[in-house]
């Protein structure tokens, strides 16, 4: 794992952001969710054809399960790539609506691997904690949706987390995915649309 990262290529990648609550997103149908998986998919590319061959999930509903989706998509093309999703908990969408519950569940029958740290329900903080250390340490770089013009918001965890790797003298990438970044790839789309 670490000696790919030392030829130039991140292996294991983990992908997560803001939930879909922190967006004002309250439904799968909303229409910059497609804007989202695309600044994913924009990110993904160049990492999948430099030797990316794992993408990791906290499994969050929103950007986390934007990011699997596209990940997914993204198998027909670089059939190498692999995708897990790790909770911190058993049954985390126990109080989600039923259609989330549904495109939940169709996710998980597509990724290659899911899993919990807790085999038990929600319990307390510690398991967040516990899923949130385990997976940056086993990733190579981060690629987060988190924008701090929009105010605090779950993300800032996970940052503070790959900031501590970095100041530990490790190479761990924080790749970014910016308000202004998902906004400019519907901004083009609209404009391509009208042409």
């Amino acid at each position: 794992m670490k000696e790919a990262l030392r030829m130039g290529g991140i292996v294991n990648l983990l992908a997560t952001g803001y939930r879909a609550h922190e967006l004002n997103i309250f439904n799968q149908k909303h229409e910059a969710i497609p804007y989202i998986k695309a600044a994913a998919t924009s990110r993904l590319v160049p990492l999948l054809e430099d030797g990316l061959e794992w993408l990791l999930s906290p499994g969050g509903y929103g950007f986390d399960l934007w990011a699997v989706e596209a990940a997914l998509e993204l198998k027909r093309d670089y059939p190498q790539l692999k995708v897990s999703i790790l909770t911190a908990y058993a049954n985390v969408d126990e109080k989600w609506k039923d259609d989330r519950k549904l495109y939940y569940e169709e996710l998980l029958r597509q990724v290659d691997h899911h899993a919990s740290v807790s085999k038990q329900p929600y319990e307390g903080v510690w398991q967040l904690t516990a899923r949130d250390s385990l997976l940056v340490r086993k990733s190579d770089a981060m690629l987060l949706f988190y924008d701090e013009e929009m105010g605090e918001g779950s993300p800032r965890y996970f940052k503070e987390r790959a900031l501590k790797r970095q100041e530990t003298g490790d190479d761990y990438p924080l790749l970014t995915i910016s308000a202004e970044t998902v906004q400019s790839i519907a901004d083009d789309a609209r404009s391509a649309a009208f042409e």
